[in-house]
């Protein structure tokens, strides 16, 4: 049986405010395989971004266990989790965090910035990238000429255009409305269905139901 994708053991997280200590995870456990699609949900404050910062190595935890591809990486250096951000994940936010005065090919191509790849691979991958999500006719505008549906399946090509083992969406649709937030949640279940493990975060239920595991935290602890 191949070990899973990801391995979280007993994790915790605790940030010092001053003279107080604020525990945001508290002894966390869970696996994830590869090709799975896992929401986890929760209200406000209940740790899902944090979470999902660790698992993207955006963060570190305090204690406990990340094993990414049966190796843990719960100490490794700075430098090492930036390549490990960088070859692994792909990342889509709630707010898009795409650049306003880059085109949406400019801003798709981003992830190859300090890549060494040919203009020749880049052009043709993040052009593939645009394609999937259906932009192929607006690459030279900029998000400000972008609806907000748009701007999210640009994220989604930035996130999946140097093919990244998992994806990592924050509130995907928390900014958008029902029908157009429907539209990228199809995007990416299709996704998850070509092969890449998906880990997704939200407070709606009806988001979470395009997953194929769910988990709740709830004050820093799965219920």
């Amino acid at each position: 049986m191949p070990a899973p994708l990801i391995e979280i053991s007993n994790l915790s997280k605790t940030y010092t405010l001053g003279n107080e200590s604020l525990a945001v995870l508290k002894g966390v456990t869970f696996c994830v395989g590869q090709g799975d699609f896992l929401a986890v949900m929760g209200p406000s404050g209940s740790g899902k971004s944090t979470l999902l910062n660790i698992l993207g190595c955006l963060d570190r935890p305090t204690s406990g266990s990340y094993s990414l591809n049966g190796v843990n990486i719960s100490h490794a250096s700075d430098n090492g989790l930036s390549e490990i951000r960088a070859s692994v994940f792909g990342f889509v936010f709630q707010s898009f965090n795409l650049i306003s005065n880059l085109n949406v090919y400019d801003n798709v191509s981003m992830p190859f910035l300090y890549a060494e790849n040919s203009k020749k691979t880049v052009y043709e991958k993040t052009m593939r990238a645009i394609e999937d999500v259906g932009l192929s006719d607006r690459i030279h505008h900029n998000p400000d000429e972008l609806s907000g549906g748009e701007m999210q399946r640009v994220a989604i090509a930035r996130a999946l255009v140097r093919h990244p083992k998992i994806i990592l969406a924050d509130e995907p649709t928390g900014n958008l409305d029902s029908g157009t937030g429907t539209a990228i949640m199809k995007l990416l279940k299709d996704l998850n269905n070509s092969g890449t493990s998906l880990i997704l975060v939200t407070h709606d239920t009806q988001t979470a139901s395009w997953a194929g595991k769910m988990m709740t935290l709830k004050d820093g602890k799965f219920v």
